[in-house]
């Protein structure tokens, strides 16, 4: 996200300097031929020219063209998911699947969850980590049977993340482990949010959505194409994740904004941002990092109990370390008075102490309290 609203404040500076006067013309055709440039070399979304149709205020990010947000304010798409539903495109995350008679011991190597214990058709968050316990990325994986593992990692960390996967499954099968893996790069991805997530999507499947639970994960037929479904999401609210086939996913995002009438909304990464800070839940890169364990940030409840006694995944001797002793910093949640403190704003304690710094921060739509920075890091 920093570096999507650093991008979002270029591109207004470069308006304003075309608009006011204040660059000559050669460097405003240098401005827009870069833009054009930078444009045509990012990725785009099976829905790209869906979003754009919509009002789309398309923006780079993690190497995708992406909607921030639509025709209404990121205030209001807020405050609309909250109230009715938001659909959010996702396609640019990276979905997944392991297979094979030894695909969960495999990436129990590598992840903190309990992922043999999951009843089939479940999931959970995880976190890779490193050989220093750091947290190389965050995941939700889905145990669908013995013998498949599915699970999303973040756009942003794709290409590490595969290289991870990719040395250690290299190496895994060396020894003769039973396990292969395919990207599903076929596939895009809707994230549907909102009290009227399920009603709205119940229309469209003769699946009864009733006796899904959250993190429960069904493959199932959706608007007639074969989908994958999780109930889960990033915004606090009830929803769905749905992976669905590319050339079929704008008839499915046509088809829910349809079946709402209206109510369900396209929401942009603005909206997404502000929600998921409201519910307090991590963003890779702000408030994770490859220096940062899961214990220190507050991820002690995403470590399977198991996993806790045993280890076995990269890092573990720091992180159980951490886990029996304590570590010396921890991420927690805060309120603030005044303009809202932004990534690496320090932290000072009344005397006048360096404890920590903000890792997100921002304002809050719903408690309308004027800024409300959900996690920094605080030496105890």
């Amino acid at each position: 996200m920093r570096g999507l609203l650093a991008c979002a404040t270029l591109a207004r500076r470069a308006a304003a300097a075309s608009s006011t006067g204040g660059a000559s013309t050669a460097a405003r055709r240098h401005l827009a031929g870069a833009a054009e440039a930078a444009e045509a070399e990012l990725k785009k979304t099976a829905l790209y020219d869906f979003h754009v149709a919509h009002g789309g205020k398309m923006v780079p990010f993690a190497g995708w063209s992406m909607p921030i947000q639509y025709k209404d304010t990121i205030m209001d798409s807020t405050l609309n998911c909250r109230a009715h539903g938001s659909l959010f495109d996702v396609s640019h995350m990276c979905g997944l699947s392991l297979q094979g008679s030894q695909a969960i011991p495999f990436l129990e190597s590598l992840v903190v969850a309990d992922v043999a214990a999951l009843k089939d058709g479940t999931g959970s968050l995880t976190v890779f980590t490193n050989d220093k316990g750091g947290a190389i990325d965050d995941s939700v994986v889905t145990k669908v049977n013995d013998h498949h593992v599915y699970l999303v990692v973040n756009a942003g960390c794709r290409d590490k993340d595969l290289a991870h996967i990719g040395a250690h499954m290299e190496a895994f099968q060396k020894k003769g482990g039973d396990v292969k893996w395919h990207v599903h790069d076929e596939r895009s991805l809707l994230a549907l949010q909102g009290p009227l997530a399920a009603p709205t999507l119940q229309l469209l499947t003769k699946e009864d959505l009733s006796k899904m639970y959250f993190s429960d994960f069904k493959m199932i037929d959706i608007n007639g194409s074969a989908c994958f479904l999780t109930r889960t999401g990033y915004t606090g609210e009830d929803g769905f994740e749905i992976s669905v086939p590319s050339e079929n996913a704008v008839d499915l995002a046509k088809a829910l904004l349809e079946k709402s009438e209206g109510k369900v909304r396209l929401t942009g990464l603005g909206a997404r941002d502000s929600l998921r800070l409201e519910a307090g839940l991590c963003l890779y890169g702000n408030d994770m990092e490859q220096h940062i364990t899961p214990v220190e940030a507050g991820l002690s409840w995403a470590i399977g109990k198991r996993r806790k006694a045993e280890g076995g995944f990269l890092g573990a001797e720091v992180i159980l370390k951490q886990l029996k002793e304590g570590p010396k910093i921890r991420r927690v949640g805060i309120f603030s008075q005044g303009p809202p403190p932004r990534s690496h704003s320090e932290i000072v304690s009344g005397t006048g102490e360096n404890i920590g710094e903000v890792t997100s921060g921002g304002f809050s739509p719903c408690l309308k309290m004027p800024f409300v920075p959900t996690k920094y890091y605080k030496a105890p």
